[in-house]
């Protein structure tokens, strides 16, 4: 991650987003496994809010969460200062700071879409993961997103999106390629499964829409788009009142699914 390009980068809207998700919202598919006394590490621990959730569940073992950027690891230390058996700390995905065999559970979430050697970074997480210990990893897949009702705009987003995270060498699409991923990186056993984000309530459609659009306008996504000139300022904000328009659809429905793997060393 040291060196990677995060289509997303750091803007609130970005960070805000991710300090909502939760174990039950995002690792649902592993909770069932993690019991008292795991050591667990999350990479590309973001504001931490599901490292925090993981050491409530494993304690007495530790927890410790890994990213690449500084400002939102003291943005996660601050929120959780009160969780004392998790710890946040600056680190490399391609070279953790850690001996071979060193955890139970490794959890990537939302993170191998956006590096540019998704295999060599499951491989490292395989290294320090204990035999018989999990490597889980949850990945979004923008192809497979589904909204409703068509909207133009949202469709010129998507498209964007996707010529912006290639461009940074990242893989939009990363959910369907996650298994063959977890194989190239050695992996033989590995369970695959799938869940989507349901975004149909009023809440829930202005909360997505509200994120996106801020995004659109005032993140890294604007900014990279801008400077490369995939888009102008013209363009984003029209794609940001698409949001907004879709947001407004009392039969609105956006779909986002991932695939996840738990792969076993």
């Amino acid at each position: 991650m040291s060196d990677e390009v995060y289509s997303h980068g750091h803007h609130p809207s970005v960070t805000a987003a991710h300090a909502i998700r939760t174990v039950a919202t995002s690792a649902a598919y592993l909770e069932p496994l993690l019991e008292s006394g795991m050591d667990l590490l999350d990479v590309g621990c973001g504001p931490g809010s599901i490292t925090a959730g993981f050491a409530g569940i494993v304690a007495p073992g530790s927890v410790l969460g890994v990213d690449s950027s500084a400002d939102v690891l003291a943005q996660a230390a601050d929120e959780h200062a009160d969780v004392l058996n998790v710890e946040f700390r600056e680190g490399n995905v391609y070279d953790l700071d850690a001996a071979d065999e060193s955890f139970d559970v490794v959890h990537a979430h939302q993170v191998l879409q956006h590096l540019a050697d998704p295999v060599a970074a499951l491989r490292e997480m395989r290294r320090v993961v204990r035999p018989g210990g999990l490597v889980a990893v949850r990945e979004a897949d923008f192809g497979a997103m589904t909204w409703f009702p068509a909207i133009e705009e949202l469709d010129a987003w998507r498209d964007l999106y996707g010529r912006l995270a290639r461009g940074n060498r990242g893989e939009p699409d990363a959910g369907r390629r996650l298994p063959g991923w977890a194989a190239a990186a050695g992996f033989t056993d590995v369970e695959v499964s799938s869940s989507n984000w349901t975004y149909a309530s009023g809440e829930d459609r202005r909360f997505l829409a509200g994120s996106w659009a801020e995004r659109v306008l005032h993140s890294a996504f604007a900014t990279q788009t801008l400077e490369r000139g995939l888009a102008d300022q013209r363009t984003l904000e029209r794609l940001a009142e698409g949001w907004n328009r879709w947001a407004r659809c009392d039969d609105g429905i956006f779909l986002m699914p991932s695939v996840e793997i738990l792969a076993r060393n």
